[in-house]
């Protein structure tokens, strides 16, 4: 067979989206998929419709990584978000054509916004071991003691991604969340979840441990209101949501007490700060006392 009649007849091989659980990649548990567009109404691929069965294994895949992931060196974590970034500048271009079709962007916009979150995974690797002298430190106090802050990760983080910006935002929300020694169940933008769930696919072969990620699509308030209330999650960033749903999570997570970081304009194009590091964290501190009290101190 010639050449050119090998290319006429071959079909496309099109991409199948999976979710990204426990370092696996599962179709949804239901079986259900949706349909997913471009910004002019194209059909690009059918992405898994997430049950509140895939949210709670989610959970629990996550809570079984946060022992680990914690307990990780700040050094170690840096170095593995820095392999995030090596990992998607090899795919670069893939991106960027997820990313200009999922948002109706030109080739050069698109490049631009996957260079800026490329970029953001580096920033994030250098906190690392830097966020904990910025939070932490000796206190004074009236009395023979020694008085030390340190932060920990408040646990695992149930994160509503961005709508708008499926890429960069989705990074600026995810890298704080992890750096910090959290584990995180991320809800994709549900109109343009196809460049989250490619993320998933970098993650999972840049050293990242199963279960510290995990990425489900489907319908933004049918997966946020059961892990709002689910016992498990410690705490929840409600960036992607909008004024009612997010009233709605937050009366579901005030159950048992979760730390909330509320919606609000942001630019993800622009220096994102500390603010999304420091939101999931809890302060230890402990009380050492000096001179002739003895060797032993408390925490609280």
């Amino acid at each position: 067979m010639s050449e050119s009649a090998t290319s006429a007849t071959r079909l496309s091989v099109f991409k199948t989206y999976k979710l990204y659980v426990g370092g696996k990649f599962p179709r949804s548990e239901s079986g259900r998929v949706y349909e997913v567009s471009d910004s002019k109404g194209k059909w690009l691929a059918n992405a898994p419709l997430s049950s509140r069965k895939d949210a709670r294994d989610a959970v629990v895949a996550a809570r079984k990584a946060f022992g680990g992931w914690s307990g990780a060196t700040a050094y170690n974590r840096g170095q593995v978000l820095y392999r995030v970034a090596e990992m998607l500048e090899g795919r670069r271009e893939q991106f960027v054509r997820e990313v200009g079709e999922a948002e109706g962007l030109s080739k050069s916009k698109a490049a631009a916004v996957v260079d800026a979150a490329i970029d953001r995974w580096v920033w994030y690797a250098g906190w690392t071991d830097k966020i904990g002298q910025i939070v932490g430190g000796a206190n004074p106090v009236a009395g023979p003691y020694f008085n030390l802050s340190t932060p920990e990760p408040s646990g695992v983080v149930t994160v509503v991604a961005p709508q708008e910006s499926s890429f960069l935002g989705l990074v600026s929300v995810i890298a704080p969340v992890i750096a910090t020694g959290n584990t995180v169940v991320v809800i994709a933008s549900e109109t343009a979840p196809l460049p989250a769930l490619s993320l998933g696919e970098v993650l999972a072969t840049s050293d990242v441990p199963g279960g510290v990620v995990n990425i489900l699509s489907g319908k933004t308030a049918e997966l946020a209101v059961p892990l709002a209330s689910h016992q498990d999650v410690n705490a929840l960033d409600l960036a992607g949501a909008d004024a009612e749903l997010a009233r709605e999570l937050e009366v579901a997570a005030a159950d048992n007490l979760k730390r909330v970081l509320r919606p609000g304009a942001v630019d993800w194009s622009a220096d994102q700060g500390t603010q999304r590091m420091t939101a999931f964290l809890e302060t230890k501190t402990v009380w050492h006392p000096t001179g002739s009290l003895g060797a032993s101190g408390s925490a609280y």
